[in-house]
């Protein structure tokens, strides 16, 4: 039963992988096999020359697997894959709570190109007044968003245009791209209720680990919902789970519910000076540098010596690091295939690492949480629910004073409305639901290396999303002046090609942002769409 009150959560298995559950316990028996690889057919008993035989083996299977998953040897149950189709789920679900792991691939409807239509919303089991409370304030974000998809045009086209002189003789052709560059900045104000719909691909213990941790914040109610869904989904094409799975942990139960409801530091007096104090502390970033091993160039060098089998002799400093991360010698670092993992030199870079305290919007934190290697400590957003409008302001909107106008307005009527829900007694769960893809998400990321050099490389290109585009280039001046022999070859797909002699520079096509980045320095870095 579905307990909302828009469109129920669609959850479809369109792939599987085929007799996991079998799989895991053939995996799990090859192991320790002296006459080859065991099968599933094999562990599943059909094999057997009759039903009683058929049976004890099935019955080795169930207590086989179960004894080597409560013993936590759980490599082999990641074999099988899984893919669902969801739908009717909101931005919020899968901020929270499908993204916030490395275990998992998405494809999303993407709100930077396609235009969302009206009511396509999640609405929580609401009455009366919070009802109308909430209805009317996604109203005026819906109504805030497509005038701003107007009133950016101009101000959009007027950027496009300077990168783009000779299209203003054709200006019809490039109406479509103009309008997805306003369509950007207006999804700002959009609710993170807002619906989205994607393939989603995980293993079979993420999705135990789903099931387990469905009722914790921050919205506890929609991942049960959904979650037993994609559970139910499983259980259809192999039952078998069922002996394996457990309860969910209740809400009450978590130690982040327990932590906040138990503690007085927690309290939200505390807000306000926890948000000044973070603020304060990234002195004007919107990325900031707070710590690195401070031998990175060291660490590098010397595993690259180590690969190689040289000594420093050999091959000083600066030369194993020019090797590792300098495209002109290593030219594997200018295919658009990230082969970093698997080719033993780049492996030298997963040792140096740094760390970054940031603050991003929703919409833009989204997007940076798709970096599954750059893992974040990713905050529990109803804790952070201030009374005072807390959001991000992207650079288009600013250039247009009835834009800025537009965009205030409904920033003070969205925290408006969530202080008015909060009054009716409606719980910060729901409240938060209002919340605007522009709210501001504080944060604490680290990375290795080879994981921040790729995160630059699809991040600085000027096609990257503005802000996240931002956050990177502050991350990669600041890794320069901490480590000049790294930061200088933290590049931009185009500069990177461009190093390796690779042509064309840019990879992307017809997509080409019109501006030769390859030729500037970081510093250089401009613009405004």
């Amino acid at each position: 039963m579905n307990p909302f009150l828009s469109a129920e959560p669609e959850v479809l298995l369109v792939n599987a992988f085929a007799r996991p559950f079998d799989n895991a316990v053939a995996a799990a028996r090859t192991c320790y096999s002296s006459k080859g690889i065991v099968t599933p057919e094999e562990v599943a008993g059909e094999l057997a020359k009759d039903e009683e035989e058929r049976e004890r083996r099935r019955q080795r299977r169930d207590a086989l697997a179960e004894d080597i998953f409560k013993a936590g040897h759980h490599t082999v149950f990641q074999h099988g894959t899984v893919q669902f189709t969801l739908s009717n789920v909101s931005r919020q679900f899968v901020w929270s709570f499908l993204h916030s792991h490395p275990h998992y691939n998405s494809e999303q409807v993407s709100q930077r190109y396609v235009e969302v239509k009206a009511g396509n919303y999640l609405i929580p089991p609401l009455k009366g007044e919070a009802l109308s409370v909430y209805e009317d304030t996604v109203q005026k974000q819906f109504d805030a968003y497509h005038a701003l998809i107007d009133v950016l045009q101009p101000v959009a086209g007027s950027a496009f245009y300077q990168v783009f002189p000779a299209r203003q003789k054709q200006p019809q052709k490039w109406q479509s791209d103009i309008k997805k560059k306003a369509m950007e900045v207006a999804r700002y104000v959009l609710p993170v209720a807002t619906f989205t719909y994607l393939y989603h691909t995980i293993n079979c213990v993420t999705l135990m680990r789903y099931w387990r941790l469905c009722q914790m914040w921050d919205a506890p109610l929609e991942q049960r919902v959904v979650v037993e869904k994609m559970v139910g989904e499983l259980l259809k094409v192999s039952p078998e789970y069922a002996r394996l799975l457990g309860e969910p942990i209740p809400l009450e139960e978590t130690i982040e519910f327990q932590f906040y409801t138990n503690l007085p530091t927690c309290q939200p007096a505390n807000l306000p000076t926890f948000l000044r104090e973070f603020d304060a502390s990234l002195n004007g970033c919107v990325s900031k540098l707070i710590d690195f091993k401070p031998h990175n160039e060291t660490l590098l060098a010397q595993a690259v010596r180590e690969v190689l089998g040289v000594p420093a002799a050999a091959l000083p400093d600066d030369d194993a690091i020019a090797l590792a991360l300098d495209p002109s010698r290593n030219w594997y670092l200018g295919e658009t295939l990230n082969l970093t993992a698997h080719s033993k030199l780049t492996r030298a870079m997963v040792h140096p690492h740094y760390t970054f305290r940031k603050k991003l919007s929703h919409t833009a934190d989204s997007q940076d949480q798709r970096h599954r290697t750059t893992p974040a400590s990713r905050p529990v957003l109803i804790y952070h629910l201030s009374d005072a409008p807390d959001f991000i302001t992207p650079d288009l909107v600013r250039h247009d004073e009835r834009a800025t106008q537009i965009y205030n307005e409904v920033m003070d009527a969205t925290w408006d409305g969530i202080h008015r829900l909060r009054q009716l007694g409606v719980s910060a769960e729901f409240a938060a639901y209002l919340l605007p893809n522009a709210v501001a998400i504080r944060f604490t990321e680290s990375a290795d290396l080879a994981s921040l050099w790729h995160k630059h490389a699809m991040r600085l290109c000027y096609n990257a999303q503005e802000e996240i585009w931002r956050a990177s280039v502050e991350e990669a001046i600041q890794i320069r002046e901490v480590n000049p022999r790294i930061g200088r070859f933290l590049l931009p797909p185009c500069g990177l090609r461009a190093r390796a002699h690779l042509t064309p520079y840019c990879p992307e096509g017809k997509r080409y942002c019109g501006v030769p980045v390859w030729k500037l320095d970081v510093q250089e870095y401009k613009r405004v769409i």
